[in-house]
C-alpha cells in the first residue's frame, strides 16, 4: 500500500468513531491471551489503539495498559469508554514512550496501517528484552459458505485484503512486522486463529461495514449502493433475515518475540 493511499484509509475512522466504537467487534480472549505469551511482564502498549476495543480486552486479563492513538476523536471515545487507562496522543512511526518500557507491543486492526520502515525500529525501542509484539485481526470466516457470498457481494473494496480467514495468513504473514535491519531483533513470526462469532442483526451489521475504511472513502452515491446492496443480501438470506444471528469470525493473531 502506497503511503497517500495508506495515510487516507487510516485516517477515515475520525469521522464515525462513535460508530466504531458501537457496532466493531472486540477480540477473542483466547487470542489476546495467546498473543501475549510468553511476555516477560504485564506492561503493554496497545498501539493504534482506536475507540479501545483491544485495550479493553488488555485490561480485563489484568495488564498494565497504555494506549496509543493518532486520532482524536477515536482516542476521545477510548478515554470516555476507559477513563482509569492511561491513553496518549501518538503514532506506530513515533511512540511518545522511552525505551524498554514495554513488555509487548499490540496492534488489533492497525498494523496494517503502519509504516513499519519507521514504526519497526520504534516498536523495538520502546520493547524490554525479550519482548512480544503482536498483531491481531478481526476476520469473517469465509469457510461458510453464506459468508462466502456476502463477501463477493460487499465487493474488494468494501472487504480488506485481511478481512477474511482465506486470505489472512498470506497477507499477514511478514508483512508487517519490523523489515531491514530491525527484523534481526526478532525471532521466526507465529500465526494462530481463535473462534469469535458475534451475535448481530442485519442493521448492526451494516453499520458494521459502513465502518470499514474501503467503504468510508467511497463517494456517497457508491457507498449508499455498496451499504443497499449488503442490506438486501442479508434480507434475503435464511440465517440473517429473521432478527439476530450468529456471525462467523475468527481473531487471528501474528505474534513475534524480540531477541
Amino acid at each position: 500500500m502506497e503511503g497517500d493511499e495508506r495515510l487516507l484509509l487510516s485516517s477515515s475512522f475520525g469521522a464515525v468513531a462513535a460508530a466504531y466504537a458501537e457496532h466493531r467487534p472486540g477480540y477473542s480472549p483466547e487470542a489476546v491471551s495467546w498473543a501475549l505469551r510468553p511476555a516477560p511482564g504485564s506492561r503493554v502498549v496497545d498501539l493504534g489503539a482506536g475507540t479501545g476495543k483491544l485495550t479493553a480486552a488488555l485490561v480485563t486479563l489484568g495488564a498494565e495498559v497504555i494506549a496509543v492513538e493518532p486520532d482524536a476523536a477515536m482516542l476521545a471515545e477510548l478515554r470516555a469508554a476507559l477513563p482509569a487507562v492511561r491513553a496518549l496522543p501518538g503514532n506506530a512511526e513515533a511512540i511518545p514512550l522511552p525505551d524498554a518500557s514495554a513488555d509487548a507491543v499490540v496492534a488489533g486492526n492497525a498494523m496494517h496501517w503502519f509504516d513499519m520502515d519507521v514504526a519497526g525500529p520504534e516498536i523495538a525501542r520502546v520493547l524490554a528484552p525479550h519482548g512480544i509484539l503482536a498483531g491481531l485481526w478481526n476476520v469473517f470466516d469465509d469457510r461458510v459458505p453464506w459468508i462466502a457470498e456476502l463477501m463477493q457481494i460487499a465487493g474488494p473494496a468494501a472487504i480488506g485484503k485481511r478481512d477474511t480467514l482465506s486470505n489472512w495468513r498470506v497477507q499477514t504473514a511478514e508483512a508487517h512486522l519490523p523489515r531491514s535491519a530491525s527484523l534481526a531483533r526478532f525471532g521466526s513470526p507465529e500465526q494462530a486463529e481463535f473462534p469469535h462469532g458475534q451475535r448481530r442483526t442485519a442493521d448492526s451489521l451494516v453499520a458494521t461495514f459502513a465502518t470499514k475504511a474501503g467503504v468510508l472513502v467511497m463517494p456517497p452515491q457508491v457507498q449508499e449502493t455498496t451499504l443497499t446492496a449488503i442490506r438486501a443480501y442479508l434480507a434475503g438470506r435464511s440465517e440473517t433475515a429473521m432478527g439476530d444471528f450468529l456471525l462467523p469470525m475468527l481473531t487471528g493473531v501474528l505474534r513475534v518475540r524480540q531477541l
